[in-house]
């Protein structure tokens, strides 16, 4: 692969290190343009979008490293960004490199008024954006602090020293610039070797939104709640066919009554069938007494003659 830069070749980029910077559109600007940053500029598209080089990128790159490299106590760098998406990036550069960060709104004063508990007094300042981050680079001018940017093609340069063409305002774009600032930090300090890819994923840069990780759990949560259902749907047994039902079942030959109450319908069991009971032989009841086989009168007749009437 050609050279892009005019650096040494040891500091020249991979081209790994090059398709991680396009596909995370490093090189794509805004429509809008500074009159300072046309040298950065590469050529405008056919829809207005400015296109930065790539080239020029790493070559600032590799000197903000050798700039922060060259200050001894790595706690006198300060990284800031306002911006929502740098603010994870700036946490893990400074957890990376040893440097300070402020992630979020800085207050006022914060290089300027002793009185505040939040002073500092840094030694060099690294800003995701000159226009959100204003307040820290006109503040550093003041105390004379230098100052290294993510310039992006509508930047202003006023008070920044090492301007770093790319694209400042993407998720993928800042994670990955300082993902690259970091590791080239941390390979001229000779903490890694240059031979020997660095163990550190760059999605631990990219910035997460709280709302689109609960989102993805409960998806997620959703997903195996389904294929558990599915597992236990298939370990059931089969079910039994309706015809084998009905004909086990034993259905009544007389429906069951109703009774009506207070309450309600009250169903009420039909009674079981009750057979007659069998006749007893030599029963009382099988043969009438002699004096009754005449019925009544018989027997009245019997007795007026006994009496002899």
């Amino acid at each position: 692969m050609a050279a892009l830069s005019s650096l040494p070749q040891i500091l020249q980029p991979k081209e790994e290190d090059i398709q991680k910077m396009l596909s995370a559109n490093i090189h794509v600007g805004t429509r809008n343009s500074d009159n300072q940053m046309k040298e950065y500029i590469w050529r405008r598209r056919a829809d207005g979008i400015h296109v930065l080089n790539i080239g020029r990128t790493w070559e600032k790159l590799v000197l903000a490293a050798r700039v922060i490299v060259a200050v001894e106590n790595p706690e006198d760098v300060v990284a800031i960004s306002a911006r929502p998406y740098g603010m994870r990036a700036v946490l893990k550069f400074a957890h990376y490199t040893g440097a300070k960060c402020i992630a979020g709104r800085f207050t006022p004063g914060t290089f300027t008024n002793q009185i505040t508990k939040q002073f500092r007094e840094p030694r060099l300042l690294i800003v995701t954006d000159p226009r959100t981050d204003s307040q820290a680079v006109r503040e550093s001018s003041y105390v004379n602090i230098p100052v290294v940017a993510f310039c992006d093609s509508d930047s202003p340069l006023k008070y920044v020293d090492v301007a770093i063409p790319a694209n400042n305002k993407a998720k993928l774009s800042l994670g990955l610039l300082y993902w690259l600032l970091a590791r080239e930090v941390l390979r001229l300090r000779g903490t890694i070797s240059r031979a020997a890819d660095w163990n550190v994923p760059v999605d631990l840069f990219f910035h997460r939104d709280p709302d689109e990780l609960e989102k993805a759990e409960e998806a997620q949560q959703m997903e195996n709640a389904q294929a558990q259902a599915a597992a236990a749907a298939a370990a059931a047994p089969p079910p039994v066919e309706a015809a084998a039902v009905y004909d086990s079942l034993e259905v009544p030959s007389e429906p069951a009554a109703a009774a009506v109450t207070e309450e309600g319908f009250v169903p009420v069991v039909a009674p079981a069938a009750v057979e007659p009971a069998a006749p007893v032989a030599g029963g009382a009841f099988d043969a009438a007494p002699a004096e009754f086989a005449g019925g009544w009168d018989g027997a009245a007749a019997g007795d007026a003659a006994a009496a002899g009437w």
